[in-house]
């Protein structure tokens, strides 16, 4: 069953590697290594400030690192309790801990030593970091609004599917054929992935991206304005990157 649109389709899967554990796992290690960058000064913090004369600051990497500062509040759980994520055994546990906690405005939090309330609590956290780097860069509104709100209903929607007879039997079956079930490490994932994607857009674009597009036709236009074929030739590239960006549905998928 289709619980949450594009989100659930084989190719919006981790693709690193699909299985909860071994997506945990690359997180473990790219995390720290990423804020380790950060730290030693290699890399503009956050990742949505950065232009493309910086290093890494492509569209890709911006939405890529975006994600992955979102996730760092998971990651610093103490005692690697944000395995916990990817058990379906927790799973009932989890979704009732997250929806019965309020939510709070913290970008800088502070843990309980409670696993499962630690959890909500940086969950939250990362959204609000999203909010955060979508506000720093002006992120149209209407393409960034309620996003506690709006995940709030996706995570009752994964309650209701956990609750159902036979639960166990569908997880192994969506994972089997590489459909993402409702574990609430994808649902974390997934939803940050999208909005990194809109925090990229507008870091890249700005906040209208058919205004930007517009620009660098304009730009284009100028500079190839005696040799019409490389003008072509450049059109054509731009309208290439531009949907693609707009249909990937993970930074992998704008690699190569």
């Amino acid at each position: 069953m289709d619980w949450f649109g594009w989100q659930h389709q084989k190719d919006s899967a981790p693709k690193a590697s699909f299985g909860p554990q071994s997506l945990l796992q690359d997180l473990d290690k790219r995390v720290p290594r990423y804020l380790d960058d950060v730290d030693q000064g290699r890399l503009i913090y956050p990742a949505c400030k950065r232009t493309a004369a910086n290093t890494e600051g492509d569209i890709r990497s911006i939405w890529d690192h975006t994600r992955l500062e979102a996730m760092r509040y998971l990651i610093e759980v103490p005692r690697r309790e944000f395995e916990l994520l990817g058990e379906p055994a927790r799973q009932v546990e989890m979704l009732d801990t997250y929806l019965r906690r309020l939510p709070h405005e913290d970008i800088v939090i502070e843990f309980t030593g409670t696993a499962m309330a630690d959890l909500a609590i940086a969950i939250v956290a990362g959204f609000n970091w999203l909010n955060h780097c979508a506000t720093l860069v002006e992120v149209n509104r209407e393409r960034f609004s309620g996003t506690l709100s709006t995940f709030r209903k996706v995570a009752v929607l994964a309650q209701q599917w956990w609750a159902k007879e036979g639960a166990d039997e569908r997880y192994g079956q969506m994972l089997g054929e590489q459909r993402t079930p409702p574990l609430m490490l994808y649902l974390v994932w997934l939803e940050y992935t999208r909005l990194a994607k809109e925090i990229a857009s507008a870091a890249t674009f700005g906040s209208s991206t058919d205004r930007a597009i517009e620009k660098r036709r304009e730009m284009l236009a100028r500079e190839f304005a005696e040799r019409p074929d490389q003008l072509n030739a450049a059109l054509e590239e731009l309208k290439q990157t531009m949907a693609r960006f707009e249909s990937a549905r993970d930074p992998d998928d704008l690699a190569g």
